[in-house]
């Protein structure tokens, strides 16, 4: 069953077309990689997507309801979550602190609680370093508070945008792998990500993104050993 649609998407800066009707779909329960070299519309995909865009044509429907038009901070309420490119963790709270405003929507203090004792038992540093300045974290630290964040607003489906961004090779492995098991958790995955190589690695489909357009889609694995995209993405 698919979780979200997006069908016949465009988008534009101005004057400028970043999306040209694309269309796509994730299904309950996958990882779904979108890959693209810079400026294909990765980011402007998922910011449309979860709100922070308007389309200029096309439909987003997630869980059955058509969200096109519904703003970001409705989809939360609704279980779709968001970690942006370059983490946008509020620096100058705690670890703690951030954690708790990704639980804004949520009423019950009890679910809340046991919420962030399973972030902890995931992310054991942030545990340690909960009543630390966010700012003071290393990058990997950030990325991880990103997601905790995410997590505790409780989502059926996370849209994660370059979680692997400026990480060192150590924390790269770690992130994906906690990607891994938050899908394993029953959580479903879109995920935007650079290192193209690592993404096909964990995810069930990918779509690939040619400035504004899907040129390719499919099977993860088979796409990985699709020449030009081999050529274009996964070259050293």
């Amino acid at each position: 069953m698919a979780m979200l649609e997006v069908k016949n998407l465009e988008v534009y800066y101005g004057v400028i077309q970043a999306l040209k009707g694309i269309s796509f779909e994730v299904n309950q329960g996958e990882i779904i990689a979108l890959i693209g070299a810079n400026g294909a519309g990765k980011t402007t995909t998922l910011h449309t997507i979860t709100g922070l865009l308007k389309a200029k044509a096309g439909s987003i429907v997630y869980n059955g309801m058509d969200v096109t038009k519904t703003p970001g901070y409705k989809l939360v309420g609704m279980g779709l979550a968001h970690v942006p490119e370059g983490r946008r963790i509020f620096a100058t709270l705690t670890v703690l602190q951030n954690l708790k405003m990704g639980a804004f929507t949520r009423k019950d203090k009890a679910e809340i609680d046991e919420t962030l004792k399973m972030i902890y038992k995931r992310f054991p540093r942030l545990e340690e370093r909960k009543n630390q300045m966010a700012g003071t974290l290393s990058g990997g630290e950030q990325q991880m508070l990103a997601m905790g964040r995410a997590l505790m607003s409780h989502p059926k489906m996370i849209v994660m945008d370059e979680p692997s961004m400026g990480l060192s090779p150590i924390y790269v492995n770690e992130i994906f792998d906690i990607i891994q098991s938050i899908n394993n958790d029953g959580t479903t995955v879109l995920l935007v990500e650079q290192n193209a190589k690592k993404a096909l690695s964990i995810a069930n489909r990918a779509y690939v993104l040619e400035t504004g357009t899907i040129a390719l889609s499919g099977d993860a694995k088979e796409l990985m050993n699709n020449d030009q995209v081999k050529k274009a993405y996964l070259s050293e």
